[in-house]
């Protein structure tokens, strides 16, 4: 059996990132291979990944970039357990190193994400290997993308929440400023579409039915109800979908208002919104 020094445990837990001792007792189980333990604690790591799949991972962190081109943009969503190791470097690190991948790469959906090759390995054989270093089930849970002529992704403070936005015009005095503000306004209003048209038909008969509902109880003529329905439908959509929510930089102002006023031809072309917990 070969002899298994101090320096070679340390130099297997700088090339693994696991723990002492899981080093040194994969180089004993390995006759001091290298290539082999690093193999042993990769499938310890899958075990431990099975063994903890009923564990809940809803602490995590959540990140938005763009490419230089700010064509393209994704929104990421890794978790993890604890808060504990949420906030830990390594792991904030290892989520960036894998948008930035799928920046470079330019993935259009998690299943081509997760397939991408990061430092040798796919990125799900890499989120297996933190899982053996962390001792904490994880999972890249969200990845969003935004494709348009101008992209814009704001990340709030703490890394549990951030928005994508599209903009379909870049040749705006004041995009960039605009651009920023209005991704902003979808972390804090939580729009739940870009205009009207984009609300599905089936919320819409929701509200109707609970503007009816609402008004019915409150003792109003049966024949009013269809009208005061459509009264609060229209109130729905002045909160719900973004282009008609009042700005939260100026409330005499919709966002719609705000595009118009920079450029009468722009609009949003789209908005993605991640945040831990929701």
């Amino acid at each position: 059996m070969a002899n298994i020094t101090a320096a070679d445990v340390n130099k297997l837990r700088q090339m693994t990132g696991a723990g002492m001792m899981d080093c040194k007792n994969a180089l004993k189980e390995n006759d001091g291979d290298f290539e082999l333990a690093i193999e042993f604690l990769r499938k310890k790591g899958q075990k431990l990944a099975n063994k903890r799949a009923d564990r809940d991972a809803n602490e995590g962190i959540v990140i938005a970039k763009t490419n230089a081109a700010n064509t393209y943009g994704a929104v990421l969503m890794l978790n993890c357990e604890t808060d504990f190791v949420g906030k830990n470097d390594e792991f904030v690190n290892f989520a960036n190193s894998i948008l930035d991948l799928a920046i470079q790469k330019g993935a259009k959906s998690l299943d081509e994400l997760k397939t991408l090759e990061l430092d040798g390995h796919t990125v799900m054989e890499s989120v297996t290997e933190m899982i053996g270093k962390t001792g904490e089930k994880m999972d890249i849970s969200h990845f969003e993308v935004i494709e348009a002529p101008m992209v814009f992704a704001y990340n709030h403070h703490g890394n549990r929440l951030s928005t994508l936005l599209g903009l379909n015009k870049a040749d705006v005095p004041e995009i960039k400023t605009l651009g920023h503000e209005i991704a902003m306004q979808v972390a804090a209003m939580a729009p739940l579409a870009v205009d009207k048209d984009d609300v599905d038909a089936e919320t819409i008969q929701k509200e109707i039915e609970i503007g009816k509902d609402v008004a019915r109880q409150e003792g109003k003529p049966e024949e009013m109800l269809e009208k005061i329905a459509m009264g609060k439908l229209n109130k729905f959509y002045k909160e719900n979908t973004l282009l008609n929510q009042e700005s939260i930089k100026d409330n005499k102002t919709t966002v719609r208002e705000m595009l118009v006023k920079a450029d009468k031809g722009l609009t949003v072309t789209g908005f993605r919104r991640l945040m831990l917990g929701a």
